[in-house]
């Protein structure tokens, strides 16, 4: 409490985060209103729930109410990070969120002259919602751990005895994503487009994201958040096409793709076609206002924002 005291006096624009898992209370409140002063907390049961689906449940098992419990179970007024992964997944003894998905087909099918697997489409697709979701329901700042935003496959080991000293994965390869025939640069290049549209759209400084869909047999999620419309269909195998979904802006309007996980330039199937245009129905849904019809394939996000009111 004194420290963050101190440094704020001292820097007035300086930024402290707490690492904390017990969740003690007024960690992120003044020090006015009794609290311990820090401006930000780590979201970290995020990153565990994530590892601990991969290695334990198939696809189709995945909870979409546990999913959105977990990402917005956070206190109102404590401001909170929220990340993927970190050192925790990272180091030695666990894997990165793309070693999870992906594993040894990260060593011979990363490259856009091999066949796209299966198991690498997946990965890539995955990658892309995960950061997706956590960037737009996870909470009011993102986290990038060296590599995450790229889908860096190998884990950090620092030098020690069990190692031999060694420094070989004591690095980040961030060279690979200039290698043109890498896979790689796609997920990198989303992150940029996914960093570029939070600034443009503010959704970090807005308040949380109401849910308004978590639908366990479609496997999707759809929420509102900053003014935009975000849908997630996390189904394995089901496109879902004319798919109704809710929105909260009463009196009509048109929407268009802000992001769309999907995308050829990044290196998905492009399966919508960029410049689709949603039209609201005048119809309520999910207990929103009113409603959209949308296309959304197999393992996508998309983004939409109201392009012009009728």
């Amino acid at each position: 409490m004194l420290a963050n005291e101190r440094l704020h006096q001292i820097y007035p624009n300086c930024i402290t985060v707490a690492e904390d898992v017990s969740g003690m209370p007024a960690l992120c409140l003044p020090l006015t209103l009794g609290g311990a002063g820090f401006d930000y907390r780590l979201a970290m049961a995020i990153p565990d729930m994530y590892i601990k689906l991969l290695k334990e449940q198939k696809d189709e098992e995945w909870n979409m109410g546990h999913l959105t419990f977990t990402l917005t179970n956070r206190r109102h007024g404590e401001k909170t990070i929220a990340y993927a992964e970190s050192h925790d997944q990272a180091l030695v003894g666990d894997k990165s969120l793309m070693m999870w998905l992906c594993d040894k087909e990260l060593y011979t099918h990363m490259s856009i002259l091999t066949e796209l697997t299966p198991v690498i489409a997946r990965g890539l697709s995955l990658h892309k919602m995960i950061r997706l979701l956590t960037h737009g329901l996870g909470g009011e700042g993102y986290l990038n751990f060296e590599g995450n935003e790229f889908g860096h496959p190998e884990w950090l080991d620092f030098p020690r005895a069990g190692n031999n000293n060694s420094y070989w994965y004591a690095r980040r390869q961030l060279n690979l994503t200039e290698d043109p025939l890498l896979r790689y640069k796609f997920l990198n290049d989303f992150d940029r487009a996914m960093q570029m549209a939070e600034e443009k759209h503010g959704w970090l400084a807005a308040p949380q994201g109401y849910v308004s869909q978590k639908h366990e047999e479609n496997k999707v999620i759809v929420f509102e958040r900053a003014g935009l419309v975000w849908v997630f269909n996390f189904h394995a195998t089901q496109s879902w096409a004319d798919y109704k979904i809710g929105v909260g802006r009463k009196g009509g309007g048109k929407y268009r793709i802000v992001l769309d996980t999907d995308a050829e330039e990044f290196g998905g199937f492009g399966r919508v076609d960029a410049g689709t245009k949603f039209f609201t129905r005048g119809q309520g849904w999910d207990g929103m206002e009113d409603s959209l019809m949308v296309y959304v394939p197999t393992r996508t996000a998309l983004v939409l924002a109201l392009e012009e009111k009728t």
